[in-house]
């Protein structure tokens, strides 16, 4: 019979502890364009840097894939997640229609009340703006747009939509990290007031207009 008394337990979830702030602390410097797409993640530099064991770093790295932000390569270990330019446009493709068709659904809205998801996401933007936080800035910007295809009340549209999302969250990432170097930093959160007043106001085709230009893949290339 397995022991389970009060070391093994408080093994356990030491364990567990060291797992979840190793995919915290990896997931935070992937998605703040500190690592590039296809850079190799070694095991070695990895346990040094985090103080933890390989263990634990494994398992850190195989949450990291499950979200699809690193990837396994046979023979050659684990890297930043890579999408060829093609999936990356083919994928921006797929957001834009089901974007699109859930507005076109959506629009307009029954009750005011209704835009609280879009509202909520905005004042995290904000906030993370004011504060230079990049990855939070990136999570507002996910949000936003889940609350947007949301509005369909189609559950499973939602759920479609957010994993494409999962896939394209690195290349978001870093979107909006090379937007920081040349464009104000307010210029996102004001790209999304326009788009939350053009829900208020109820018109799906100025909310259409407005993602068209919204600049999602300006800085990829």
């Amino acid at each position: 019979m397995t022991d389970l008394g009060p070391a093994s337990i408080d093994g356990e979830l030491e364990s567990f502890s060291l797992v979840e702030l190793a995919v915290l602390r990896l997931r935070r410097e992937i998605l703040s364009g500190r690592t590039d797409p296809g850079e190799r993640l070694v095991e070695e530099q990895l346990t040094r840097r985090l103080g933890i064991s390989r263990a634990p770093l494994r398992e850190a790295l195989r949450r990291l894939a499950e979200q699809g932000l690193v990837e396994h390569v046979p023979r050659r270990g684990v890297r930043v997640a890579t999408l060829s330019d093609r999936d990356v446009q083919e994928l921006y493709d797929v957001r834009d229609v089901l974007e699109r068709h859930a507005i076109t659904t959506a629009l307009p809205l029954a009750r005011d009340a209704d835009l609280a998801g879009l509202r909520a996401a905005l004042d995290q933007m904000s906030e993370a703006t004011r504060a230079g936080d990049r990855l939070q800035i990136a999570e507002a910007h996910r949000r936003f747009h889940v609350a947007v295809v949301a509005l369909s009340g189609n559950s499973q549209l939602t759920a479609v939509y957010e994993s494409i999302l999962v896939k394209l969250q690195l290349f978001m990432a870093r979107n909006l990290s090379r937007e920081a170097e040349v464009a104000q930093a307010e210029d996102g959160v004001h790209r999304h007031e326009r788009l939350l007043a053009a829900a208020a106001a109820g018109d799906p085709e100025a909310m259409i207009a407005q993602l068209a230009g919204h600049g999602a893949r300006s800085y990829l290339a």
